[in-house]
Parts: C-alpha cells; sequence; structure tokens
C-alpha cells in the first residue's frame, strides 16, 4: 500500500519490469533481497521511490502474513531475515519426490509393479506375493499421495498444519 512518506514506512528496493507482473486481483513483485525472494502483491503498480506500508487482514493466515513481514522488514534494514516460516523435513521432501514419480508412471500407464520397480529398484521386488508385499502397499499410497497432490494438495505445502483441521 503506497504512502505519502513518514518514518515507519520503507521505500520499495530495486524492482525491475522482469519481477513485476500485473495479474486479475493486482500486482506481484518478487524483492530480492540478499539470498531471499520476497513475494510482494499490491492492489495498484508499484513505483520506485514510493513508500510502502503493510496491511494485514486478521483472517486465517494472519500470523504467517505477519512473521513474512516481519522478515522483509529486516531484509529491508540490512538484517539477518530469519529462518523460513515452514520448512519441510527431509523425510517429507523425499516422500514428496518419490509420489510425484509414483505419478509421473501411473500417468504414462504404468501398473503398480513397474512404479515399485522404478522407485525400489527391480531386485527389491518379489517374483511371487507381490500381491501381499508391503512395497506394493507403500507403491499404492505413493500414488495416491502424488493424485492427491495433483487434484490440488500442493496448496497445504504452503502453509504449516493447523491444530483445527
Amino acid at each position: 500500500m503506497a504512502d505519502d512518506g513518514g518514518a515507519s514506512y520503507q521505500p520499495l528496493l530495486d524492482l525491475t519490469a522482469g519481477e513485476v507482473r500485473r495479474a486479475v486481483d493486482g500486482w506481484h513483485a518478487v524483492l530480492r533481497i540478499g539470498a531471499v525472494n520476497h513475494r510482494v502483491w499490491s492492489k495498484e503498480p508499484p513505483v520506485l521511490g514510493a513508500s510502502y506500508a503493510a496491511e494485514l487482514p486478521f483472517d486465517g493466515d494472519f500470523g504467517a502474513r505477519a512473521y513474512a513481514a516481519r522478515r522483509l522488514w529486516r531484509a529491508m534494514n540490512g538484517r539477518a531475515p530469519g529462518p523460513a516460516f515452514h520448512q519441510l523435513s527431509k523425510q517429507r521432501r523425499e516422500r514428496l519426490s518419490a509420489a510425484i514419480r509414483a505419478l509421473d508412471v501411473h500417468s504414462a500407464g504404468g501398473s503398480y509393479r513397474v512404479i515399485a520397480e522404478a522407485l525400489f529398484g527391480k531386485t527389491r521386488i518379489p517374483d511371487r506375493a507381490w500381491k501381499t508385499h508391503d512395497l506394493r502397499n507403500r507403491t499404492i499410497r505413493l500414488v495416491q499421495g502424488g493424485l492427491s497432490l495433483m487434484r490440488g494438495g500442493y496448496r497445504k505445502l504452503l502453509r504449516p498444519g493447523r491444530k483445527d483441521e
């Protein structure tokens, strides 16, 4: 939100035409400060040299927005922005990667056995007792997880789990 000035407002930093785009809901900009990208939205086109203030609605995402605004303020003032609001564990990232790979093979028409061989290696897949093998169940769950991500579940990755869900 633009403002005429004042000590508590910060200038918008180094925007170039490639970092700003117009969308149906307003203007989206990416500010690169140090090694961190900060995403900013505005109702009106950004003006270089203008001063801006953050407007944060008191909704279910207030905590995440306030944290992001604080990180941006710290970066604009030469301080370390601090850790990201929500980070996925290594195990979670590996499972998501496997789910996407499983979804790719499934979408190409691969059977669960073919998917399991691609994910876990052919030597780990038994010739007999495949129908009751734990890797078959794990493969099915990975495909289901990939389908869930494809159908919009990826949005849940953007925010931490809520206690009320």
